[in-house]
């Protein structure tokens, strides 16, 4: 899988370069990956949520049967929604930003330093541009050494989680490596006077350097998210003791949990953009974007253990083999749930620096070369696009979380008749109907996902259109903020119910096992945090990106034709 998204995206990006030789054009392959990733994320998110929490509501918590218990009508439902929503939506999540870093860092050389304007030859411009792409490209190589190192080992870990760790950081040591390798070969035979134009403050190892801080901010980042959301650490332990008080306690401590989890990446995130800025410029920020993506090979494929984990368990269950099979599938797929956040977290950060890249990419577009790029967030136009980009996360997620909660409760209706109507389904001598839950899912994800697919592509066209370019970038600014705090505290606090409640079915609490008050507390922390980590944090990606890769498109016609400056020129 890590594989396929990194090898596509280059391909396809290589190809597109070598027919148009314009990075501005092929931005236009960024944005076909967001709407993918828009069906994948939001359409795939509501539905395996949907299908999640009624299985969960009706089989565990009112039947008391196990999860993914054939007896239960929305358990195939479920298990095809971890595949939609876990898989390919999070192939094309990260394939998108991937591809617009990669696009952003080489729209950002050709913009900062045009032929007309650079103090430089053109042999430094084109290898700033080539850079990236090489960079990405020597980071798939390296990872597929890492992970064929780790795959050709005789012994393994009794640990899985290790096992990906060490598969990870292999393969991120690895990308550092290559990375110094190509920047030899590009920048070592640069001039001084070349590399200072460029902004190159620590010689022709500085890009390298952005890269490289890139690289480290996403281990970081992914540490975070392990530490909040894996059950051998502190918070979710916490999580799973408050379930003795009840669901309410357990949502609290959940909620605390969550927010407390936002401020240690963030600090990361800042500390690269500082880091790589005074390094190399604002070419040095899209680089530490491009080398957090760099190893995403890796990463997509330990994110994609979590749902492969979840459907093995799956099958387990409806395959009734013993009870110490799905004891083990549990395992792994709490592995799985440390993992999935550790990939959100990453997707959330790269996101982040992707979005800067791309928001410097779109003031240079509409900035003419002669003049100073400048965004003054205290002009009032700017200010309130920004306040209107931080409040559109909010609206955003509260439509998706409604979206799942209607197309939840038609499921959960659905359950209960053909629990109260099938006479001998709970005795297990007649079969439920999964073809109707399957429809229920799917119908409602297709119908409830086109008011946030419109808000994501349309938000800024419209106001493009009818305030200009200021108030887009503004709207981004604001956006962008909003949405990584609220993406960050939301996967995580999901992600930390969901291993606490495996920490309860593992017989870690003492005294509290299946079936117990606590258990159900912990079912329903879960319940509530599906939608989160699922539906609401990996889409609040997509929206960020989605909306900067249209604006960036779109600002050569909005920047030109607008209401307001169409008003004020009518008034001169």
């Amino acid at each position: 899988m890590g594989m396929c998204v990194t090898g596509l995206g280059l391909l396809g990006l290589g190809i597109l370069y070598m027919i148009f030789r314009e990075p501005t054009i092929v931005n236009g392959f960024a944005m076909g990956g967001s709407s993918i990733a828009l069906f994948g994320r939001v359409g795939g998110g509501i539905y395996t949520k949907a299908a999640d929490m009624g299985a969960d509501l009706v089989g565990k918590t009112e039947e008391r049967i196990p999860e993914d218990d054939p007896r239960n009508p929305a358990t195939i439902a479920d298990n095809v929604g971890d595949n939609v929503g876990d898989v390919a939506g999070l192939g094309a999540d990260l394939l998108e930003s991937y591809v617009g870093a990669i696009v952003s860092a080489m729209i950002l050389a050709s913009e900062l330093f045009r032929n007309d304007n650079a103090v430089f030859g053109a042999d430094m411009l084109q290898n700033m541009m080539f850079f990236p792409f090489l960079l990405a490209a020597g980071g798939l190589v390296a990872c597929g050494i890492g992970t064929a190192v780790m795959l050709g080992r005789k012994k393994l870990s009794d640990f899985p989680h290790k096992e990906l760790n060490r598969s990870t950081y292999l393969s991120a040591g690895l990308t550092l490596l290559v990375g110094f390798v190509i920047t030899l070969v590009l920048f070592r035979s640069m001039s001084a006077a070349n590399l200072e134009g460029a902004g190159f403050s620590l010689g022709f190892i500085s890009p390298w350097i952005s890269s490289a801080l890139g690289v480290i901010s996403g281990i970081a980042v992914g540490f975070f998210a392990e530490y909040y959301t894996s059950y051998e650490f502190k918070p979710t332990i916490e999580i799973a003791n408050a379930t003795k008080q009840g669901p309410a306690i357990t949502i609290t401590e959940g909620l605390s949990v969550g927010f407390r989890s936002v401020m240690a990446p963030i600090a990361v995130i800042a500390v690269a953009i500082l880091l790589s800025y005074a390094t190399s410029g604002l070419y040095g920020v899209a680089m530490a974007a491009t080398g957090m993506l760099s190893f995403v090979a890796a990463t997509v494929s330990v994110d994609t253990y979590g749902p492969i984990a979840d459907n093995a368990g799956g099958i387990a269950q409806m395959s009734k083999l013993d009870e110490n099979v799905r004891d083990i599938t549990d395992t792994l797929d709490a592995v799985g749930n440390t993992t999935a956040a550790i990939g959100k977290g990453l997707a959330i950060g790269s996101a982040a620096l992707a979005t800067l890249s791309m928001l410097v990419s779109y003031l240079f577009s509409f900035t003419p070369a002669d003049e100073t790029m400048v965004l003054n967030l205290v002009e009032p136009l700017t200010l309130v696009g920004g306040l209107v980009g931080a409040a559109l996360p909010f609206l955003f997620s509260g439509i998706l979380i409604n979206s799942v909660t209607k197309t939840a409760g038609d499921m959960v209706v659905e359950v209960r008749r053909q629990f109260r109507e099938i006479k001998g389904l709970l005795s297990g001598t007649e079969d439920p109907d999964y073809k109707k839950c399957i429809e229920i899912a799917s119908e409602g994800a297709l119908r409830e996902m086109r008011l946030p697919a419109l808000m994501s592509v349309g938000t800024p066209v419209i106001f493009g259109f009818l305030f200009g370019t200021r108030f887009v970038g503004g709207l981004l600014i604001g956006a962008t903020l909003s949405a990584v705090m609220l993406a960050l505290s939301t996967s995580n606090m999901g992600g930390a119910w969901d291993n606490a409640k495996k920490y309860i079915e593992a017989g870690m609490l003492t005294g509290f096992g299946r079936g117990s008050d606590a258990h159900s507390a912990a079912v329903i922390g879960d319940t509530v945090g599906d939608p989160l980590k699922d539906t609401v944090g990996p889409s609040l990606n997509i929206l960020i990106k989605i909306m900067s890769t249209v604006s960036l498109v779109m600002v050569a016609l909005f920047s030109r034709y607008n209401l307001l400056d169409l008003i004020s020129n009518l008034f001169k």
